[in-house]
């Protein structure tokens, strides 16, 4: 008998698209795939309502709910995002500051303190910088325009300093100004060099470097199963990981298949020999086992950071049943 599972998401050609075509799969589960654009505004959907029987979810929200009581939220060990964010760093050029040392004192914007790419940035900035939350002032709000709605608040350590921009500008455009010194934004904003710069001009170097010190690819977004749903019927997490499993391997032999490219990307097989070397053929592996120096750091980050009430292990994050399928 088929069952059926709801799961909203974004789209990703090489890791869920054959989930919204409904390719053959060893289980009876049928994704119901509800398509988002935009992740934002389905991550305040789910963690303020729990709208969805399952959906992908941003890592640092997960972990944050993790750390206090009930959360509603059980997690599936797959990785359905992850991006390196020394390139989202962003100074206004009149700033003065060259450097990741030159942020002590500055007044830097983020859409949301919370966010997962800015709790890695703090992470590397703390850790490979000497660079403190607590020695920055942080301001929120609208990116580009007037006007945001976090997800949920944080009680934050009394040292971090945190203000809301006021209701009729935005971020870039004070940064664009100078009322900003920085900006950490996973979009580039919209005013052009030199008036803005990256605080890492050639950042891939730097964060190639970061991965081989490090091992650690950041995770952003993972698969999480709404409690309720998950205790009726304990297989769906199994099943909902041999899913996205599938989905991913299905795309791995697509994107490699160099006779026709799959992907608008001329050097697509330099691109592929690299993932190779640096990261053994899969730059996107799912599992605990494979991704726990990763998610140790995460949540370290989280409770360092003072957004997780306590410290989470990376372990009680995910339901064993979907451990026993992806390691």
């Amino acid at each position: 008998m088929t069952r059926t599972l709801q799961y909203a998401g974004l789209r990703y050609f090489d890791r869920a698209l054959d989930r919204l075509d409904e390719q053959d799969s060893t289980t009876d589960l049928r994704i119901d795939y509800v398509d988002f654009s935009e992740a934002l505004d389905l991550f305040r959907r789910q963690a303020q309502g729990a709208e969805f029987e399952s959906s992908e979810m941003s890592l640092a929200t997960f972990i944050i709910l993790t750390s206090r009581p009930d959360c509603e939220f059980v997690g599936i060990p797959v990785f359905t995002s992850r991006s390196f964010r020394h390139n989202c760093l962003y100074v206004n050029s009149d700033s003065g500051i060259s450097g990741p040392a030159d942020l002590r004192g500055a007044r830097v914007g983020v859409p949301e303190y919370q966010m997962t790419a800015a709790v890695w940035v703090r992470g590397f900035l703390s850790d490979d910088y000497g660079v403190t939350p607590g020695e920055m002032d942080w301001y929120t709000g609208g990116l580009e325009q007037p006007g945001y709605r976090a997800r949920y608040g944080v009680d934050l350590p009394a040292d971090v300093r945190l203000s809301r921009i006021p209701e009729e500008t935005a971020l870039v455009p004070m940064l664009a100004r100078g009322d900003l010194d920085a900006l950490v934004s996973v979009l580039p904003p919209s005013v052009a060099e030199p008036t803005v710069r990256r605080l890492f001009p050639d950042s891939g170097p730097v964060e190639r470097d970061y991965y081989r010190r490090t091992r650690i690819f950041p995770i952003m977004h993972l698969v999480v199963l709404r409690r309720d749903v998950y205790e009726k019927d304990r297989t769906l997490a199994a099943d909902l990981a041999t899913a996205f499993a599938e989905a991913k391997e299905i795309g791995r032999r697509r994107l490699r298949r160099l006779d026709s490219l799959a992907v608008e990307l001329p050097w697509l097989n330099e691109a592929l020999a690299e993932v190779d070397e640096l990261f053994a053929g899969d730059a996107f592996p799912y599992g605990v086992e494979a991704n726990l120096e990763t998610l140790r750091a995460a949540t370290s980050y989280c409770y360092e950071q003072g957004l997780s009430s306590r410290r989470v292990e990376p372990e009680e994050l995910f339901a064993p049943e979907a451990v026993r399928v992806l390691g």
